[in-house]
């Protein structure tokens, strides 16, 4: 018990100087006139010390105790103290709060020059400050690439591969800038291919791969990088993704799935892989996952699938070998994710394929399930694709079988529920669905009169600011009213 006693006194007065030397330290900075490294180094360790130690406000009592302007003066003499600032203005703007007056007192501005040192430790502390003040802030994120800061990280990895902090740090900061048009055009401008390449093969976890994934999928499809690691299904890179794929370790399949759907966005790369044979891995990285799996895995595989079924010759190749039976197998998942992926394969998969539509809308234990998820109460998205498919199958396969089997399965009351919906696209896909369902076998449509008020839904529709709606939706009540 005294020991226990004895450990709280030492923790308190341990706590009580550092607040004291907090305070003590920022008042001597502030009012330092002339910037003397042997005066103010053992400042600077009081506060960094305080901003390690983890205490409580100490980022938001040095932004406003006034010593920012000093800091940044620091920085902007380029002086033997601007790593050491550097740093605790990297570990300052851990805090959100703080973030805003490190950008006001123009730290920003005099952080970036020192980009290019050649001091690694001075890269790691610059690079983190700029990316941490500047994190979700898209206008100091713009002021960046307007700076020219995209050439120099990828520089920067260039100088220093194996430099693993520092690296992490320019994937970072370049993943974070690659959703503005002019970052991603900057990028496009420079050879990244091998720098990206070489990373991508030392890449310690996979996160760490994500970020390169995530960088080279916004390059976009045409870009030179992308397909110089695809290498038109010889590249090293493409080749390792087979190998992820085929991996025992999930977060490897992970990296492998996520990277074919990258690859996946253009028509000439999704036949190239086809003709590769890269369908049967992921089937099976799927089917592995299906029970009790890796959710995350599941939803990028399929993300692959469905952007390999894009090109339309793609899609009558996968269906004869046998893709939408296998990925059936998934219908059994609890995961929204998962099943909101799986509908939207599915849909792409039926697109323009009569026969695939047939099969599918004839196939009752599908359609069950289907319309568990339009009926998903907490999951808005799984609702709107379970629906999206049921058009889908009627307007594709155009089938007698496939309007009673919806009906059977009482899917037509969804399809009236998304003709009324809010997005015009699925409004316009049930009207079309309906129309067809009318026109096959007005009878079924007929019945549904009496479980849903089908009638008074569609003459709402028929005042529809989009003249395409409220012409279809005349033309179905008039199939309806010249069947009575």
């Amino acid at each position: 018990m005294l020991l226990l006693l004895l450990l709280v006194v030492m923790m308190v007065y341990v706590c009580m100087c550092i607040v004291d030397s907090l305070g003590e330290a920022l008042k001597a900075i502030s009012v330092s006139t002339e910037l003397i490294e042997e005066e103010l180094n053992p400042h600077l360790d009081a506060v960094l010390a305080a901003l390690l130690e983890k205490k409580k406000d100490a980022a938001v009592e040095i932004a406003k105790s006034g010593i920012l302007p000093t800091l940044a003066q620091a920085l902007r003499s380029k002086s033997s103290l601007s790593c050491q600032v550097a740093l605790v203005v990297a570990e300052m703007a851990r805090e959100a709060a703080v973030r805003e007056p490190c950008i006001e007192a123009g730290l920003v501005k005099v952080l970036v020059p020192h980009l290019n040192s050649n001091d690694q430790e001075m890269l790691l502390n610059t690079g983190r400050a700029i990316g941490r003040i500047c994190f979700d802030n898209s206008y100091q994120q713009d002021q960046l690439v307007q700076s020219g800061v995209i050439p120099r990280l990828v520089s920067i990895m260039r100088e220093y591969p194996e430099n693993d902090p520092l690296v992490n740090v320019c994937l970072l900061a370049l993943c974070n800038l690659a959703d503005i048009d002019s970052a991603r055009e900057a990028l496009a401008e420079l050879d990244v291919a091998d720098v990206l390449t070489f990373q991508l093969k030392r890449a310690p976890d996979a996160e760490r791969r994500h970020v390169i994934l995530e960088i080279l999928g916004s390059l976009g499809e045409s870009d030179e990088s992308m397909q110089k690691c695809f290498g038109e299904g010889s590249g090293l890179v493409y080749q390792d993704v087979l190998s992820w794929l085929q991996s025992s370790n999930t977060q490897l399949q992970l990296s492998g799935a996520l990277a074919i759907a990258n690859f996946a966005r253009n028509d000439s790369n999704c036949v190239k892989m086809l003709d590769l044979g890269v369908v049967p891995y992921i089937l099976t990285l799927l089917e592995q996952h299906v029970d009790e799996g890796d959710v995350s895995v599941q939803h990028a595989g399929l993300s692959a699938l469905r952007n390999l079924a894009i090109p339309a010759t793609n899609k009558v190749r996968m269906l004869e070998d046998g893709v939408t039976e296998r990925i059936k197998t998934l219908l059994r998942s609890d995961m929204p994710p998962v099943q909101f992926k799986l509908l939207g394969t599915l849909r792409m998969m039926v697109d323009g394929q009569e026969e695939a539509a047939l099969v599918l809308g004839r196939d009752a234990m599908l359609l069950a399930r289907v319309m568990e998820w339009c009926e998903a109460k907490d999951h808005a998205g799984v609702r709107g694709e379970a629906s999206r498919l049921l058009a889908a199958l009627i307007r594709h396969s155009r089938s007698t079988e496939v309007v009673h089997a919806v009906a059977k399965a009482d899917g037509i009351r969804h399809l009236i529920s998304m003709a009324t919906s809010e997005h015009v696209i699925m409004q316009n896909e049930a009207l079309v669905a309906l129309a067809i369902a009318s026109a096959i076998d007005i009878g079924v449509m007929k019945q549904e009169l009496g479980s849903v008020n089908m009638k008074e839904s569609l003459s709402k529709l028929t005042d529809h600011s989009s003249s395409k709606l409220a012409s279809q939706a005349s033309s179905i009540l008039a199939i309806l009213g010249d069947a009575s």
